[in-house]
């Protein structure tokens, strides 16, 4: 009996190009003896198929649920079409749809079929720097437009030479178009130049001779730093167990405290370094390979300058397979990985702009396939078996987010620290890759120039624009600038709870706790310890921590013993602040405080713990953001006892926008106390994170018994404390709360824009 013919068209959203979603069609349908076609179009994956019905569900069964490593469908819908009797399916040429967008495919992690290539003596591609297939490789970072294909990619530049193009061409290959696809015959190659030779500009020569990455170790292993041009930028690169090296880079960046990230050979070279749980590894060999930060062990074989004061190191694993070469047969088992910039900067990626980093590097590897878009590496931490982000860049960027909810065309600005911006449309969030601190020229420009690519691959084009509420921020006076555009304002922290909420798919009202440095509020004031009631519509600032006047304001950040002053309120026991900074200085900022001269009145949670790691003695000055917090937790051991604060209710009519304030003197008092007493460093530092986690409970418990609320969204900066974070989730936890924390973007600055994005357009919906 002859089957029933129907014919299907089946339209695709979701991360389906660039990652091997046609091809795998192609095989499916030829399972199911499916006739058609498919395509790839500016909103993603056009398929029309024919068979008999049966066929049909079989093959659309088959598409949701045996999808290729790298792809991910978002929404799947199916039309009845008449039948026109083809005789094949076949891959087409895309097709552009005027005003739709596909979803353009991050950078991945090597695959371990192309290792098994290029570590194969007997293999064509054997110890070539530039293997890929259609299940790794780079995507975001040589895409000039959508949809995605190798004429739109700066491999254009590299015509595939036969036994490439039979691979593109064959539905059986791995490599079945694989845009970047490439091997030592027609592809990319590299060049080896010193320094000296970068200064003088001397004419670049690129090989395919694997002798260049021998070379290239054998300088790694003489203590010497290189410039290596990667997959989304330069880094900067030298052994990391080279006390001497280590300390030269740092003197040369001027980076005198921050940490360096380091690169281990493999898994097993990492957990000689740092402890490792099941889900920590997961995420370290995951394919977006981010940047994982990881509990430092003992006596670990690495250069004490890697990550001074800190301890967790920030390791990831080699992610092209340039990056695997450099380890074979070296003597070292890791490498510092830094970024390739000076600091402040954004990352070098054009070979022609290399010798801005001449000051800083010994020997330049280049190489000379074109990066089209600057990609810094992602970093990540591991909480409760779950991905915790912490910059958001290579292999996250620019995955969009699907809100579940339609979108008007949006940008969202950012803010000044750790900026990315973000664009809506559709049902999407599209956050850009992480962008910098906007405090100079070239990372605005860097910040246009990202805008200007993400705006022409996703075809949007914004009649609304969402920014800080800081007039001094770049992102807000370029907001200000843009003619034509509908500008809304946004409340920091109440971007940074807005953006958990959209980070976690939740709606309606929450208790949102937006712990963080620095936040310009309504009142004029810095804000950044604060307990709001917030939707993506408005917030309501029920109470906050204790304004403390900050004398000399941006120096107070620089200096932490200024807060602790504010704090000491006059009082100076015994404690090393006032043995290690100038009897002098002390009083002059004593006064300003006592005669509110240049201060600023503040209730920032980041500059809190600034104020007690300045009375224990652990940091006065600080090189870079958050310097004295880290080290404060870093020194933290066993304590689980609870300083002293008070939850003050102010009469009714001096309420403003608060109910209730903390005030967190007592709690500096006892510190002060019991260090007088002999106890040690790093036990009162784990006491006063108990503290703080026990205001976030207390503060809660006061905001749901008022307004039987629930729910508690954990945002900014302070939360990439993990253990103020556990110690407050898990108080939280036991209090019988529904508690949300961040899992797809950072709790820090670099989230604040898809906040803005859902608030700005709960605002126009609103309109």
């Amino acid at each position: 009996m002859q089957e029933i013919c129907a014919r299907k068209r089946i339209d695709i959203a979701g991360l389906v190009q660039g990652v091997g979603f046609r091809p795998f069609v192609y095989r499916i349908a030829r399972q199911f003896e499916i006739r058609g076609y498919v395509l790839n179009s500016s909103e993603g994956v056009v398929i029309e198929a024919e068979a008999s019905e049966t066929r049909l569900e079989n093959f659309i069964a088959a598409l949701k649920t045996e999808l290729p490593p790298l792809a991910r469908i978002d929404r799947l819908n199916v039309r009845a079409l008449e039948p026109l009797g083809e005789a094949k399916f076949t891959i087409r040429q895309s097709a552009a749809i005027p005003g739709r967008f596909a979803l353009v495919p991050s950078d991945t992690g090597t695959c371990e079929e192309c290792a098994a290539d290029f570590t194969d003596p007997a293999n064509r591609r054997y110890q070539y720097p530039f293997t890929n297939c259609t299940n790794c490789g780079p995507r975001y970072s040589i895409i000039r437009e959508a949809p995605y294909d190798r004429p739109k990619t700066t491999m254009d530049e590299f015509a595939m030479c036969d036994a490439c193009l039979r691979e593109y061409e064959d539905p059986a290959d791995r490599r079945f178009h694989a845009e970047p696809n490439a091997c030592p015959e027609c592809g990319p190659g590299l060049a080896l130049m010193s320094g000296a030779e970068i200064a003088r500009g001397a004419a670049l020569r690129f090989t395919r001779d694997p002798q260049m990455l021998k070379r290239a170790r054998e300088l790694l292993a003489q203590a010497k730093i290189l410039a290596i041009k990667g997959l989304g930028g330069f880094h900067l690169a030298c052994d990391a167990a080279s006390d001497r090296a280590v300390a030269l880079l740092r003197e040369r960046k001027r980076r005198s405290g921050k940490a360096f990230a380091i690169m281990a050979r493999d898994t097993d070279a990492a957990a000689r370094l740092c402890a490792i749980s099941r889900a920590e590894r997961e995420l370290l060999t995951s394919p977006r390979r981010p940047i994982l930060l990881l509990p430092r062990l003992p006596n670990a074989a690495i250069s004490a300058e890697v990550a001074p004061g800190n301890a967790r190191l920030g390791v990831m694993l080699p992610y092209t397979p340039l990056h695997h070469l450099l380890f074979e047969d070296a003597p070292f088992d890791a490498l510092v990985m830094t970024s390739g910039n000076h600091s402040e900067e954004p990352i070098v990626s054009r070979n022609e702009d290399a010798p801005r980093l001449r000051s800083l590097a010994d020997y330049f590897l280049l190489h000379n396939r074109k990066i089209q878009t600057r990609v810094d590496d992602s970093v990540v931490a591991c909480f409760e078996g779950g991905e915790y982000p912490v910059r958001r860049s290579r292999g996250f960027a620019p995955d969009p987010i699907d809100l579940g909810m339609p979108l008007r065309e949006i940008l969202a600005c950012g803010g000044e620290l750790k900026n990315t911006l973000c664009l809506t449309a559709d049902h999407y969030a599209i956050l850009s890759q992480h962008i910098g601190d906007l405090e100079n020229l070239e990372t605005m420009e860097f910040f246009r120039e990202t805008l200007e690519h993400l705006k022409r691959f996703f075809r949007v084009r914004p009649a609304v624009i969402a920014h800080d509420l800081h007039p001094n921020y770049l992102s807000t006076r370029f907001a200000q600038e843009q003619a034509g555009a509908r500008l809304i304002g946004v409340q920091h922290h109440h971007a940074h709870i807005a953006s958990c909420m959209a980070d976690r798919g939740i709606g309606g009202r929450v208790i949102g706790v937006a712990f963080d440095g620095t936040g310009y509020g309504t009142d004029g004031k810095i804000w950044g310890g604060e307990f709001l009631i917030c939707d993506f519509a408005g917030f309501e600032r029920r109470g906050h921590l204790a304004y403390v006047p900050l004398a000399g304001g941006d120096r107070a950040v620089r200096q932490p013993w200024r807060g602790a002053l504010a704090y000491l309120d006059g009082a100076r026991p015994a404690i090393p602040l006032f043995d290690q900074v100038p009897a002098k200085q002390v009083a002059f900022v004593e006064q300003m405080i006592a005669r509110r001269i240049q201060t600023v009145e503040t209730s920032s949670c980041g500059r809190l713990f600034d104020a007690v790691s300045s009375m224990l003695g652990i940091r006065q000055e600080i090189t870079y953001e958050s310097q004295a917090a880290v080290e404060l937790e870093a020194a933290a051991t066993e304590g689980d006892e609870v300083y002293p604060f008070e939850i003050v209710t102010p009469p009714p009519q001096a309420w403003g926008e608060a109910r209730f304030q903390i005030d967190m003197r007592p709690a500096i008092r006892a510190i002060a106390a019991d260090f007088t007493r002999g106890a040690a460093v790093g036990r009162i530092s784990a006491n006063f994170h108990e503290t703080m986690a026990r205001v976030i409970v207390e503060a809660c418990l006061r905001i749901r018994e008022s307004h039987r609320l629930n729910r508690v969204c954990l945002s900014g900066g302070t939360f990439q404390n993990l253990r103020l974070l556990a110690r407050s989730v898990a108080g939280l936890r036991a209090a019988g709360f529904e508690i949300f924390v961040h899992r797809r973007i950072p709790a820090n600055d670099g989230g604040l824009s898809l906040g803005q994005a859902v608030i700005a357009n709960a605002l126009c919906d609103r309109a």
